[in-house]
C-alpha cells in the first residue's frame, strides 16, 4: 500500500527510565516499513540514557518531548493530544510489535470497518524464566470484560480508532494499573470490538515492570474497574477468590517448607548410601524411593498453586517450587550415577 491508500496510524510511546529496553521499543515501530506512520514518544524526564535514545531517532518521530509528568496515563493522553491518526495504539517502553502488526491492523479495519477496536494476539515474555506465553484474543464485549482479571487480551495488541478515543478517551488519569481496561470498558459501551488470529506484540515481563513489582494492586484495581463498569459480584468474587488464594498459599509455605527441611536431612542419608559409605542398601534405597516419592508429592501441589493467581504475586512459593525441582533432579543423577 502507498501512503495515499494507507489509513495514518498514530503511536504513543510513554517512556521513563526504561532505558534498557527502549530502543528495542522504537525500533520494532520504525522498523515495521508502514507507509503511513506517526509515532510520538512522551518521556517522563528520564535520567537515564532514554533521552539520547530517543534523540538517536528524532528525525523519525513525529514528536518527542522529555519532561515532568503525572504518570503513564498522563504520558499517553499527551500523546494522543497531539495525534493525527486514523488509528491509534499505545506501545509501552519495554514492549515491541512483531514485523507486520501495523499493516495486518489496517487490513483488520479495511475489512471491519465498523469496528471501533481491534484486538489480535500477543506474547507475554518472561525475561527470568526466558519463556514465551502467547495470549489468544476473544470476542470482547461488556460481559466478557468483566472476567478481565484471569482473561484478558494484551495491551500492546490493542488499537481503536479516531472516533472511539474521541468519544471514550481520555485515560482515567487516577488509574495508574487498570487505566487500560478502564479504556476497553468505555470502547465496548460504544463500539463493536474486531478480533484476529495475527500475533501483534510482545509485552515484557521483568521484575521491574509496574505490572510485575505491583502485581497485588494490579488485581485489586482491575477488580475495581469490573465492579465500576457493572460487573459488581463478579469483581467482588475474585477479590474474594484471590484472598482465599492467599491464605491456602501461606498454609502451603508452611507445611511444604518443614518438609524440605526434612527431606534435605534424608537426602544426605541416601548420598552416603549412593556413594558407597554405608552398607545396608537395600534398606537405604527404599529409603531413597520414599524421599523421592515425598519430593514429587510436593512438587505436584506446588504445580497446582502455580495456576493460581496468587502464584503471581508469592514469590517464595517460587523459590520454594524451584528447590524442590532441584532436589528430584539430584536424586535422580545420584541414581544414575550408582547405576
Amino acid at each position: 500500500m502507498s501512503e495515499a491508500s494507507s489509513p495514518k496510524i498514530s503511536i504513543v510511546t510513554p517512556s521513563f527510565n526504561q532505558g534498557k529496553y527502549l530502543e528495542k521499543t522504537i525500533l520494532s515501530v520504525l522498523e515495521q516499513g508502514y507507509p503511513n506512520l506517526e509515532y510520538i514518544i512522551i518521556d517522563g524526564g528520564s535520567t537515564d540514557e532514554s533521552v539520547d535514545i530517543i534523540r538517536k531517532y528524532a528525525d523519525r518521530l513525529a514528536y518527542w518531548v522529555s519532561e515532568p509528568d503525572r504518570g503513564q496515563s498522563h504520558a499517553i493522553n499527551k500523546g494522543f493530544e497531539r495525534a493525527t491518526g486514523e488509528i491509534y495504539g499505545w506501545l509501552n517502553s519495554d514492549d515491541w510489535y512483531h514485523p507486520g502488526a501495523l499493516q495486518g491492523v489496517a487490513d483488520a479495519f479495511a475489512a471491519n470497518p465498523d469496528a471501533g477496536a481491534v484486538v489480535g494476539a500477543g506474547d507475554m515474555y518472561s525475561e527470568e524464566y526466558n519463556l514465551t506465553q502467547t495470549i489468544e484474543p476473544f470476542p470482547v464485549s461488556v460481559q466478557s470484560l468483566y472476567g478481565a482479571v484471569d482473561r484478558f487480551f494484551m495491551q500492546p495488541s490493542c488499537f481503536f480508532t479516531r472516533q472511539a478515543w474521541k468519544l471514550c478517551g481520555p485515560l482515567d488519569e487516577s488509574l495508574h494499573l487498570a487505566m487500560d481496561l478502564d479504556l476497553w470498558f468505555r470502547i465496548a459501551k460504544k463500539h463493536r470490538y474486531a478480533t484476529i488470529d495475527q500475533n501483534l506484540s510482545v509485552s515484557l515481563v521483568h521484575s521491574s515492570a509496574k505490572t510485575t513489582a505491583l502485581a497485588p494492586q494490579s488485581l485489586v484495581d482491575a477488580s475495581l474497574v469490573v465492579m465500576k463498569h457493572g460487573g459488581v459480584n463478579e469483581g467482588r468474587d475474585r477479590l474474594v477468590a484471590f484472598l482465599r488464594e492467599l491464605l491456602e498459599a501461606r498454609d502451603n509455605l508452611d507445611v511444604l517448607g518443614k518438609r524440605v527441611q526434612k527431606s534435605e536431612s534424608l537426602l544426605v542419608a541416601v548420598d552416603k548410601v549412593l556413594l558407597g559409605k554405608e552398607h545396608n542398601h537395600a534398606v537405604d534405597l527404599q529409603e531413597y524411593e520414599n524421599v523421592l516419592a515425598t519430593l514429587r508429592e510436593n512438587v505436584a501441589r506446588l504445580d497446582s498453586i502455580e495456576n493460581s493467581m496468587s502464584w503471581r504475586v508469592t514469590r517464595p512459593l517460587r523459590v520454594l517450587h524451584k528447590g524442590l525441582l532441584n532436589l528430584v533432579s539430584h536424586c535422580r543423577l545420584r541414581k544414575m550415577e550408582k547405576k
